[in-house]
């Protein structure tokens, strides 16, 4: 069943808990947190505070995007923070296994990133462990960029090895969702989507959100036909 992850990075933060519950009256049923350390990615954004302040706003799962060169360090903190699910960048781990246990063994769901750059066969070893795999269809670190094509082979090929090794983890994408694109990610097989700025731009997050999923939704019905 597919589901629209509303990313806050793109929200009104001065209006925060008022962008979420909107998105979440839309249909949203995921939130999306992305989390930079301007060094892994160009970028800095939200850290443990907000999360905590998010946290009370929200009873969805908040879903973690890791982008820093280190997310061990951080593991313990966004935890206690109130994160559900934890997702560390293939590229910045340079023992991933041990990286996705610790999330685990914190309580929360683990999850990989893979760059646009990056093929989906380096994961092979450790899709057992995950719970979800997420496919960044932008290069990561900033918000509003297009969406890039080629991203639609990797979750064809995400969604093949999974009925190929009798797995179970579910295929988020990241970057570029929008209205023009939703469609051809979800018949591709991807089932959790990311949408920012086509979700909270223009101040009307719970009618974008809700126009988002009944595009997706109908994609998914015409896959399954």
């Amino acid at each position: 069943m597919v589901e629209l992850l509303p990313s806050i990075l793109s929200a009104d933060f001065a209006r925060l808990g008022e962008d979420v519950q909107a998105a979440e009256r839309g249909g949203g049923t995921v939130i999306h947190v992305d989390v930079m350390d301007g060094h892994f990615v160009p970028n800095l954004s939200l850290g443990v505070p907000v999360v905590k302040s998010l946290r009370k706003v929200t009873r969805l799962p908040l879903d973690c995007h890791m982008m820093v060169s280190n997310p061990d360090e951080f593991v313990p903190a966004f935890a206690e923070a109130g994160i559900n699910w934890m997702s560390v960048h293939y590229e910045a781990c340079p023992h991933l296994h041990r990286s996705l246990q610790l999330i685990e063994q914190h309580g929360m769901k683990p999850g990989v990133v893979i760059n646009p750059a990056t093929p989906v066969e380096v994961l092979i070893p450790i899709l057992g462990m995950v719970h979800h795999v997420l496919v960044m269809s932008v290069n990561p670190g900033f918000g509003g960029q297009s969406f890039i094509p080629y991203s639609l082979n990797k979750i064809r090929r995400l969604k093949e090895l999974r009925q190929e090794l009798g797995l179970s983890y579910r295929i988020e994408v990241d970057g570029g969702v929008a209205h023009d694109t939703i469609a051809a990610v979800v018949e591709a097989g991807a089932e959790l989507l990311v949408a920012g700025s086509a979700v909270f731009n223009g101040g009307k997050a719970e009618q974008n959100a809700r126009e988002l999923l009944e595009l997706a939704q109908q994609a998914e019905e015409r896959v399954q036909v």
